[in-house]
This record gives C-alpha cells, structure tokens and sequence, in this order.
C-alpha cells in the first residue's frame, strides 16, 4: 500500500475540505484525515426522532466566498434566502433589506427613548460599514476566479481592488472592542448590551457591526447546513482524493515528512495542511527548533478559546406556521432589556456560595441573547408534519461549565439551563411547554468533546488577549504560513475573527500555496 501523498490534509471542517477539494481538482494525490465519524466539524446537521438539526452553524453568509467556491468546485446546492428577525421585549423587526436598519432603530428607541439621538447616531456607523463591505464583498472573490476575461480584469477586477483597499484601511481603523467603541455614542450600558450581547467578548467593532450586512446575506441549504460538507466530501472522493474518518493524527515529524495515526500508521507526505486545532499542531510536532515556533507553541498553549455556545434541540408538537408567527426561520431574541451587564461576573456570584450561582445562573438566563433557529421553516421536509424542531443557543463560558462539571453538577446545569431556557422562552412561545416533545441539552463542553477545539471555541481564539493567528484583513493571505517546513494552516484557528466565510477562503489559500510548492518542485526536479 503507497502511503505517501502529494499533500496530507489534517482535520476535516469545511477549512480542510475545501483544501481538499481544491488540491484533488489540480490532480495531486491527497489524503484527508478526521478524527470523527464524519466530515464537517461545526457544520453538520444531525437526525433525533425524525427531526433534523444543525448541530453548529445555523445558516451561511456568502460574502463572495462561498459561492464562487462552489461554482469554481461545479458543486450545484439550493440555497433559499435566510431573513432574520430581531427581536427585543416586544420590539420585533424582520431583517429584509438596508431599509429595515430604520426598524431597528426605532425598535431600540422604543426601549430607550432617552437614548434616541445616541440610537440615531450608532445607526449611522452601521450603515457606514455597511458602506464598506458593499466593496468588500462586491464581488466574487478574485481568489476563486479562473483567469478572468480582458474587459472584465479592466473594467470590473482592477476598479475593485483599487477600492477594496481604500475600504479594507477603513475597516481595519475600527479593531477596537465593540462595547467600548459604542460607548463614544451612548453611556447607556442596557442599550450597548442589546447591540452587542450576542457577540463574543471583545469582538472588533468592525466584524460586530458587519453584522447588520451579514443578515441580509443569509442564506440556508435544502437538506440542512451538513449538507455543504456532504457536497464537498463527495466532490472529494470523486475526484480522487481519500478520507480516512476515525483516525487523529497523534505524532508529526517534520524533518521526514511523516505523520502517525491513532491506530499506529505512518503516512508520508511532500506537503501537510494542518486545518485542525492550533495547539495541537505544536504539541505533536516535536520540539520547536526555532525561536519563531516557540513562541507560538507557548502562545497557543496559553491563549485561550473564544466564546463558546449553549444549545438546547427540542421537538415540539407545534406547526411552522405558529413559529413563523412568533419569531420566523431564524431569530435573535432578548427577552429582557435590562441588560446583562446589570448581572456581577459569575466568579463574584460563585464567591457567595452555590445557591448565589444558580441564582445567578437563573438571571443570566433571563437577561442573556438567545438564536433561535428552525430549520423545517426553511426545508419543510426537516421534521414531521405538524411538528418543528426548534434550535435554542446562547453564548456561554466554557469555564463556567467546567466549574459545574468539576463540583460533578454537570447534569444538573443541563437539566436547569434546559428548564430556564423553556421558561424563558414561553414568553416568546406561549403553551411551548406543555407541546414540547423532547429537548437535549449541549454545552461547551460538548463541542470540546465532540470537536476537539479548545474550550469548546466556535470561531477560534478569544480576541481578550495575544493570539498566535494572524488579525488583520489586509494580511490574510499571510495566515496560512507557519513555522514548519512544508507545513500550511487553515481554518477557524488561523485567522481571527473567523466565520465560515474565511474557513472557506484559509482552505482556498493553503490549496494554492501548496499547489504552487508542487509546481515548483517538480521544474525543479526537470531541470536535475
């Protein structure tokens, strides 16, 4: 058997398919290697009593990178349009177009009339950098283009990229934290809180307020949004590539091009694309033998994760029709407009005793931004008839349930953020309760199981302190190197802040740098 590969692709998400895929369409024998059962990582739908749900990312944004990637890969996928709703209380606006950022507005002015001239004046940053990505993602982007037509590299490619660099200098201007930046605008902390709850601590102003753009960019696949890792796990293998599922990669050695499985194997490679978790890459690959790889070692070692999810999946004997009523397809909803910040650090509560942090667990619960998202809304055939399977997530501290996890209450802060989250969420869904079929409960340390990612981080490293990937729009292309000969990286980890738009776009570039090493490779070996 020849285990040796033009290119070793390890972790299968949509960052290592994508690499995958793009290798296998240049014709280099490649091998993908996942540590699970199936390919996908955070975007995989799964089956529970005829209802079918997305276990991580709940709909897909294209900006101009997924679907290029699809018609460069001739993948066909129906895609339906995604509208969001907002809502807050009682304020409720559904996310159809730039217009509706008015509604918005004046949702937020009905829970802060106080505040309408600060509301106003936030409204006018979003529509700025709402401005910035019309150019930013004003068309497909060039990396997934084959060599473009004459009239069209003059009079569309090189105009863009003229103003994309104008634009790219604006928005990196706004990297400061989303909750400080807003505080220029408004000393109303409940009202910075119904902006920015849903966020993950310290997310840069510009990718927080992107989000408005994002929304309208929305959209779902027909089958769930595992389907796109099934199209391209399927392109894979068609076009010759291998995937070997149930097979972690525990040993790399660098100097001779070699990798060990699990269950012992050794495959050999001439290029590896690490598209699996950071940390472990400099865990198993040996001792740094370079100042540059030591110090990223040691950053990824003690960075930490970012935000991670709470989720609960529940079957509900209630028709789509009563949920598109209630809130629609896909919705982000505060209950409470008092705001989380009204709430101490769950640490200050923990010093109190056990009963102030489950009360405290109970107010955050209350107070906290829930996405709600139903799939058979979208794709009727997703749950059987007459019912609807209803996906609840809010953010979470990982470490907050690990402190459970180790007192050994970690059933019993599922079972209470389960019941809460029902109690909650009959204000939003009256009768929910006594029609609901089941429910199932995943937390943070679920997806650390499940995923392998560090604290159970859904889109890589916490932007609170030093992260060892690169942060800078203008120097994404720079992401996928790292110290190790014949090694590149994609992936959520590689780029920060990370979405899977740019778990797409990493895969992409880790596919070219290696398909250009090959080339280069081989005139080499030409002209011996």
């Amino acid at each position: 058997m020849n285990r040796t590969y033009d290119a070793i692709v390890a972790g299968g998400g949509l960052a290592g398919l994508t690499a995958a895929a793009y290798l296998c369409r240049n014709g280099h024998r490649t091998l993908l290697l996942e540590k699970n059962k199936k390919t996908g990582g955070l975007v995989t739908t799964f089956q529970h009593r005829g209802f079918a749900f997305d276990a991580g990312i709940r709909a897909f944004e294209d900006s101009g990178i997924l679907l290029p990637m699809l018609k460069s890969l001739g993948i066909e996928m129906l895609l339906v349009k995604n509208p969001v709703t907002v809502i807050f209380e009682n304020q409720r606006v559904l996310l159809t177009s730039r217009e509706s950022l008015n509604d918005y507005a004046a949702a937020l002015i009905a829970l802060f009339p106080q505040n309408k001239a600060d509301v106003l004046k936030i409204a006018a940053e979003i529509e700025k950098v709402m401005g910035y990505m019309d150019v930013l993602y004003g068309i497909d982007n060039p990396l997934f283009m084959e060599k473009p037509e004459p009239a069209y590299l003059m009079k569309t490619l090189l105009p863009w990229l003229a103003r994309y660099q104008v634009n790219i200098r604006k928005a990196s201007r706004l990297n400061e934290p989303i909750r400080a930046y807003l505080r220029r605008f408004t000393g109303n902390t409940a009202l910075i809180d119904m902006i920015v709850q849903h966020f993950f601590k310290a997310t840069p102003a510009f990718f927080a307020l992107s989000y408005f753009g994002l929304y309208l960019d929305y959209r779902y696949p027909r089958g769930g949004t595992g389907t796109l890792a099934e199209k391209v796990t399927d392109f894979i293998r068609a076009n010759g590539g291998e995937i070997l599922t149930e097979t972690p990669v525990t040993q790399i050695n660098v100097h001779a091009r070699q990798l060990t499985t699990a269950n012992g194997e050794i495959y050999h490679y001439q290029n590896l694309i690490w598209a699996a978790d950071q940390e472990t890459l400099y865990k198993i690959a040996g001792k740094p033998d370079s100042p540059f790889a030591e110090k990223q070692r040691e950053l990824t070692a003690q960075s930490e994760g970012g935000d991670s999810i709470l989720t609960v999946f529940m079957g509900v004997r209630l028709d789509g029709a009563y949920f598109e009523e209630h809130c629609g397809a896909h919705a982000f909803y505060t209950p409470n407009a008092e705001g989380l910040s009204s709430l101490p650090d769950w640490r200050k509560a923990a010093e109190k005793g056990e009963d102030a942090l489950w009360r405290w667990l109970g107010d955050f619960l209350r107070l906290t931004t829930y996405e709600i998202s139903c799939p058979a809304l979208r794709d009727i055939a997703l749950a059987p008839g007459g019912q609807t399977g209803v996906i609840i997530s809010t953010l979470m501290d990982y470490r907050l349930v690990r402190h459970f996890s180790d007192a050994g209450k970690y059933d019993g802060f599922k079972r209470f953020c389960t019941d809460k989250i029902t109690e909650t969420l009959e204000a939003l869904f009256p009768g929910l309760r006594q029609n609901l079929l089941f429910s199932m409960c995943s937390t943070p340390m679920t997806i650390e199981r499940e995923t392998g990612n560090k604290q159970g981080a859904i889109t890589g490293w916490a932007f609170t302190g030093p992260m060892p990937a690169e942060n800078r729009f203008q120097k994404i292309l720079n992401a996928v190197k790292t110290p190790f000969k014949d090694v590149v990286q994609c992936g959520q980890w590689t780029f920060s802040p990370s979405g899977l738009p740019v778990s797409i776009l990493t895969g992409k570039v880790a596919a070219d740098a290696v398909h250009k090493q090959i080339k280069l490779k081989s005139k080499s070996k030409g002209k011996e």
